[in-house]
């Protein structure tokens, strides 16, 4: 999917359309000692493991795409609803 790196829309803090630039953002680390961690980690010790015995599945064919507008008049960035993509590209227009 391409999708130009600076376009028009609206601005949530200005309250109306300005330019706005696309950043694309890393996902943030899951922490080490979620949930089911702590419960695998509860589960360690004699006899059967139940769910933690299965084999993880594989990748999904699609990853999520995780984006920043950031705003050329006031310069605060927004974030909206993130999207699945197989290929992402930031196109800058002339």
């Amino acid at each position: 999917m391409k999708m130009p790196a600076r376009f028009r829309t609206h601005c949530p803090y200005c309250k109306k359309h300005t330019e706005h630039k696309v950043e694309r953002v890393k996902p943030a680390k899951a922490s080490s000692m979620t949930r089911i961690a702590r419960q695998k980690k509860r589960q360690s010790g004699i006899g059967n493991s139940g769910k933690f015995s299965k084999v993880p599945g594989g990748d999904k064919p699609t990853k999520r795409i995780h984006l920043r507008y950031r705003c050329g008049e006031c310069g605060k960035a927004h974030v909206r609803k993130c999207f699945r993509a197989a290929k992402f590209e930031l196109v800058e227009s002339q």
